[in-house]
């Protein structure tokens, strides 16, 4: 059985405070054997990394951080409410990504977040995705980050 908490340490990823929402939500719910988190922006030391629109403000390249920040701000999300080290694997990724109109790279900006989950959970990191092109994300963020992940069977 995999400790994530380890696994964070050694590539010396320490999760974020939970940033606090911007409306009337909650950052994460647990149905069942399932966290669903709500959609987490780019988020730093509690500040939004960037605003504007990808593929004009924004790079594509910096917008692939910021997906890495929105994902580990779902992570500390989760890790909040039932302990990081309680995921078995990563069911789904969503990625929202506030475009330029002429912006068709959304999924290489959602590749911050995918390829994250698989750096900390290898091969239970594989899941699902969409990536979303927008045209405007609450407090102009230019990405948007969910997750839904399993959690271990209890004594497990």
């Amino acid at each position: 059985m995999a400790k994530w908490s380890d696994r964070l340490a050694e590539l010396g990823i320490e999760l974020p405070a939970v940033a606090a929402p911007v409306a009337a939500y909650v950052p994460a719910v647990r149905t069942g054997n399932q966290v669903w988190t709500s959609g987490q922006l780019p988020f730093v030391d509690g500040e939004l990394a960037a605003t504007g629109k990808v593929g004009a403000a924004v790079s594509q390249e910096d917008a692939y951080t910021y997906a890495r920040h929105c994902a580990l701000n779902a992570i500390a999300a989760v890790d909040a409410l039932v302990g990081v080290d309680e995921i078995a694997r990563v069911l789904k990724v969503v990625g929202y990504v506030a475009s330029d109109p002429d912006f068709t790279g959304q999924p290489a900006v959602v590749n911050g977040a995918s390829e994250l989950m698989q750096e900390i959970f290898g091969e239970a990191g594989e899941h699902a995705r969409s990536a979303v092109g927008v045209a405007a994300l609450p407090m102009n963020a230019p990405v948007e980050i969910e997750l839904v992940v399993e959690l271990r069977a209890a004594g497990s």
